[in-house]
C-alpha cells in the first residue's frame, strides 16, 4: 500500500460515530469518515457534523440502524442519535454511499448520480484536497489522494483537479472557496484563485439562499474582512454586494484617513474581534454603504468631502441588499434600525441625559449597546486606537444611567391608593409623607420592602403627629438623593468619567 497516500494518523473519534462505522463494518461494508470531519480533526478544530462514506447502498444503510432518515436523491442517510446528553453534531450523522457524478446543468447539482464501491471515485468529485481526505477510524489510515494534508500543513485551499472544471460543476463552489480561507486563515492557491476570477459570473446562477449562507459564514469567521477582500479580487463581489466595492479609492477626508472601502472592512473586522453577533457585523460592514451616494465637495474644497443623510440613503441601499439576498424580515429589520441611528454620537459636553433617552426609545433598550458597540467599530475603522477614548466612555456611562431605574417610592410594594385605603386616610400631603417614611426604611433595609410590612407600618405611621411624619418623609428624601448619588458615582466610576 502506498504510504504516501495511506498515512497512519490517530484521530479522536467519538464513541458514537465509532459505533455507526463499527455497525457498518460487522455487516462487511467499509466506513471512512470524510470531508470536513477528517479536515477538522487533523487542524485540532472541533467538527460542525460528522460524515461517512461506505459502499452500502443507501436500502442496505438504512436497514442496519433503527432510526434514520432517507429522503436525498443524493443518497445520503441520516442516522438519529437518540441519547439526551449528545452535543448536536453528534445527533444526526450523514452516511453516504460512494458515488460519481454526471454534467451540472444547473451549475448547482449534478443531472444524474451513479452509487459506485470504489472510494477512489467518491473522492474524485470533491470540491477541494483539504475536503477530499478520508480516514478509517480502526486501520487509523488517511486516504489522501490529492495532497489535502500538504495543503492543510500549507494553509492553502486547492481544487481537487482542474479548478476550472470543479467551479462550472457547482458555482457555489466560488463561494465556499473565499469562505473555507476566511473561516480557516488560509490562502488561495494562485491555479485556484485565477479559476474563481474567470468563472466568477457563475455566481448569477446560483440561488440567493445558497450565496446567503455562505457570505453569512464567513461574515462569523474569524477573519471576515479578509473573505470579502477576497470575494472583490476573485470578482465575486461585483455580482453579489456590488455597491460595497464603489467605496474602493473613494476618499473621505477629514478625521477619515482611509477610504470609504478600507475603513468598511476595518469596521466589520474590529466587530469580529470583538466577538460580537452577527447583526452587529452586518451593521458594521453596510453601515457606510449610504456614503456612495451622499459624497459632496466640503466647503474648504480641497480634499475635504461630506457625506449629509449618509445613514439615511444607507438605509435604504441596505434594505435592498438584504431583500435581494433574502435575509430574514426580523434581522433586517434590526440592522436597518442599526444602520439609519449609526450617527446618534455627539458631544457628551451638551448632549442631555433625555437626549440619550430618546436615542433608547428609538432603537430599543435591548439594542441600544449594539448600536454603542457599531459606533466603536466605526470610531476604529477610522484608525484611532482601540482603546476606548472620554467621549466614548462618557457616552456608555449616560446610557447606563438612562437604562437604570431612578431611586423612588415606585419601588416600594405599596402605593398611595394602598395607603389611603389601610389608613383610611383622604388625599393630601400626609400619604406622600408617609410613602417618604416608608422609602427610608426599605433603603435602609430592602428586606422590609413586602406588602405586609408596609401595610403593618402604614397604620402605625399614621398615629404619628405630622411634624414627626414630616421629619421622618424628610428623612426619607435625603435618603433617596444620597442612594441616586452613590449610584450614578458607581456607574460613572466604572467608565472613569466625572
Amino acid at each position: 500500500m502506498d504510504q504516501t497516500n495511506h498515512p497512519k494518523i490517530q484521530l479522536e473519534i467519538p464513541t458514537q460515530i465509532l459505533e455507526i462505522a463499527k455497525t457498518l463494518k460487522n455487516k462487511g461494508f467499509s466506513a471512512y469518515l470524510v470531508g470536513g470531519c477528517v479536515r477538522d480533526q487533523l487542524m485540532n478544530r472541533r467538527p460542525k457534523d460528522w460524515d461517512i462514506t461506505t459502499n452500502a447502498t443507501p436500502e442496505e444503510i438504512t436497514k442496519n440502524f433503527p432510526k434514520t432518515i432517507y429522503e436525498n436523491k443524493f443518497g445520503t442517510v441520516t442516522i438519529i442519535n437518540e441519547q439526551e446528553d449528545l452535543s448536536l453534531d453528534l445527533k444526526n450523522v450523514e452516511v453516504t454511499p460512494y458515488r460519481q457524478e454526471t454534467d451540472y446543468s444547473d451549475k448547482r447539482h449534478p443531472d444524474q448520480i451513479k452509487f459506485c464501491e470504489k472510494l477512489e471515485d467518491d473522492l474524485a468529485r470533491r470540491d477541494f484536497t483539504i475536503n477530499a481526505l478520508a480516514y478509517e477510524p480502526f486501520e487509523q489510515e488517511l486516504v489522501d489522494l490529492y495532497g489535502g494534508l500538504k495543503d492543510i500543513k500549507d494553509k492553502t485551499v486547492r481544487a481537487v483537479g482542474d479548478p476550472n472544471e470543479r467551479f462550472q460543476e457547482d458555482a457555489l463552489r466560488l463561494m465556499r472557496a473565499v469562505r473555507f480561507a476566511s473561516e480557516l486563515g488560509f490562502t488561495l492557491n494562485i491555479e485556484t484563485q485565477k479559476a474563481v476570477f474567470n468563472n466568477s459570473e457563475l455566481i448569477k446562477n446560483t440561488s440567493k439562499e445558497r450565496i446567503h449562507d455562505e457570505l453569512a459564514k464567513i461574515i462569523m469567521s474569524p477573519r471576515p474582512m479578509d473573505g470579502i477582500s477576497l470575494m472583490s479580487t476573485c470578482g465575486l463581489l461585483r455580482f453579489i454586494i456590488p455597491e460595497l466595492e464603489r467605496g474602493i479609492g473613494m476618499e473621505q477626508g477629514g478625521e477619515h484617513i482611509y477610504d470609504v472601502w478600507t475603513h468598511t472592512l476595518l469596521s466589520l473586522q474590529h466587530a469580529a474581534d470583538k466577538n460580537w453577533p452577527f447583526h452587529v457585523r452586518l451593521a458594521a460592514l453596510f453601515h457606510d454603504l449610504g456614503k456612495t451616494k451622499t459624497r459632496r465637495p466640503g466647503v474648504k474644497g480641497g480634499k475635504t468631502w461630506t457625506f449629509y443623510g449618509h445613514e439615511v440613503v444607507g438605509e435604504r441601499m441596505v434594505k435592498e441588499v438584504m431583500q435581494r439576498l433574502r435575509f430574514p424580515v426580523k434581522q433586517t429589520e434590526t440592522v436597518l434600525k442599526l444602520v439609519r441611528n449609526h450617527m446618534f454620537f455627539a458631544d457628551p459636553d451638551k448632549i442631555t441625559l433625555s437626549a440619550v433617552r430618546r436615542v433608547v426609545n428609538k432603537v430599543g433598550p435591548e439594542m441600544i449597546w449594539d448600536l454603542m458597540n457599531l459606533r466603536i467599530c466605526d470610531r476604529v475603522g477610522m484608525g484611532r486606537p482601540k482603546e476606548e477614548p472620554y467621549r466614548l466612555r462618557k457616552y456608555q456611562s449616560m446610557i447606563e444611567e438612562a437604562l437604570r431605574a431612578p431611586t423612588s417610592v415606585s419601588m416600594l410594594k405599596i402605593n398611595g391608593n394602598r395607603i389611603m385605603a389601610v389608613s383610611q386616610e383622604t388625599p393630601g400631603p400626609k400619604i406622600g409623607m408617609i410613602l417618604n417614611a416608608l422609602m427610608e426604611e426599605v433603603l435602609e433595609n430592602p428586606n422590609l420592602n413586602s406588602v405586609e410590612y408596609l401595610e403593618k407600618r402604614t397604620t402605625e405611621l399614621k398615629g404619628l403627629s405630622e411634624g414627626d411624619l414630616q421629619k421622618l418623609a424628610q428623612k426619607g428624601k435625603e435618603k433617596k438623593e444620597e442612594t441616586e448619588e452613590k449610584e450614578l458615582k458607581k456607574i460613572r466610576g466604572k467608565y472613569h468619567v466625572k
